[in-house]
């Protein structure tokens, strides 16, 4: 049986995250899977993975990155220089082990999830090793970061994306390496679909700048001075979670939006199966994992065009509503038609469930199995 190391930053909160762990348990159908962590963020990985998996965790640190923005915040001196070695410590120890680890497993297979880690297999593989780049963000146009993922991947056999504008972008930018688009999958889709009844709202996502979740309070604070019975369900936690919290006890939104922080796959799917319409306000997002899991749950959904990865997931008009230049007020427009029409969420709802089959695990396993063999 061939074995595959897959290289992770850890197995804590999100979208990779995930990712990772999904990818690990359909791949441990057919091999020997072991994902090498550097750091052990906590008692167990936060996603489901099978028994037959097995974990690696390079270092018993963990990185002092809060800490460090909290001393630099509070202009700390003493301690910003003591995390600040602290800090370059770790990043040293993480790429120690993460490159011996590369160097000596005994991996038929390994696949990088980071562009960091992208580098160090690039010039630490061993010979005969097939290995894999996955990048699972949108460049932005940022050249920085466009080397970083060109400069780390281009001897390596293969890079994965998980939409085909990022595989149009980067299948140019490399003579020997072959970009393949594979999307993420919805690894559990349940058994029975919302009923889209309930005057929910919802979103999912990490509590940062880029995912746009002070402009839909903003939307909420908008369509709640009409449609007052209606909530809001927020899950995640993040660097803005203190500012998103300021401004709903500012706007006197307290009884109306809730801030969840992060939870576990059963209470997302809770609020999910309990939610009308999914809304999504990012500046920028990959692919949007958390669309077509709230599609799983017959959920319309909408989102900017600015998230590039929901222009492959939302189909306009059918199963939710993309909107163009960050149009609020057309946003605004989108959510108050679909709160105002149980029949149009329903037919939406239909349509977005029947739309994420190509993602389910059998469909995206055979797309990792061709490049594999």
């Amino acid at each position: 049986m061939k074995k595959v190391s897959i290289l992770s930053l850890h197995l804590g909160y999100g979208g990779i995250e995930k990712s990772v762990c999904a990818l690990a348990n359909i791949l441990s159908k057919k091999y020997e899977v072991e994902i090498a962590c550097s750091y052990k963020i906590y008692d167990k990985p936060i996603y489901d993975l099978n028994k037959n998996i097995k974990i690696v965790y390079l270092t018993d640190v963990k990185p002092n990155k809060i800490e460090f923005k909290n001393s630099v915040k509070h202009k700390k001196v003493l301690s910003i220089i003591k995390e600040g070695f602290k800090s370059i410590k770790i990043l040293k120890l993480r790429k120690k082990t993460m490159v011996n680890y590369i160097k000596n497993t005994d991996s038929n297979i390994i696949i990088s999830t980071r562009d960091i880690f992208d580098k160090w297999l690039s010039n630490n593989k061993k010979d005969n090793i097939l290995t894999i780049g996955w990048e699972h963000n949108h460049h932005n146009n940022n050249e920085k970061n466009i080397n970083a993922i060109v400069d780390g991947c281009k001897n390596l056999d293969y890079l994965v994306v998980v939409s085909e504008n990022l595989k149009e972008f980067y299948k140019e930018k490399f003579d020997k390496t072959k970009v393949v688009n594979i999307p993420n999958i919805v690894d559990n889709i349940p058994k029975e679909v919302s009923s889209l009844k309930n005057k929910k709202l919802v979103s999912v996502g990490r509590l940062s700048s880029e995912k746009g979740y002070m402009s839909l309070l903003e939307i909420f604070d908008e369509i709640h001075k009409n449609y007052n019975d209606w909530t809001l369900d927020i899950i995640g936690d993040g660097e803005e979670k203190d500012n998103l919290q300021k401004y709903i006890d500012d706007n006197k939104l307290e009884k109306y939006v809730k801030l969840h922080g992060f939870q576990d796959k059963n209470y997302i799917d809770k609020i999910l199966h309990e939610s009308s319409i999914y809304l999504m306000t990012s500046y920028t997002e990959s692919f949007g994992i958390v669309l077509i899991e709230a599609m799983s749950h017959g959920i319309p959904c909408i989102a900017y065009t600015s998230a590039q990865g929901a222009n492959e997931i939302i189909i306009n008009n059918e199963n939710g509503y993309l909107i163009d230049n960050r149009n609020k007020e057309e946003y605004i427009k989108k959510t108050t038609t679909l709160i105002d029409d149980y029949d149009l969420r329903k037919k939406m709802g239909i349509n977005a469930r029947n739309s994420i089959k190509k993602y389910e695990p059998n469909q995206i396993e055979k797309l990792w199995f061709d490049i594999l063999e």
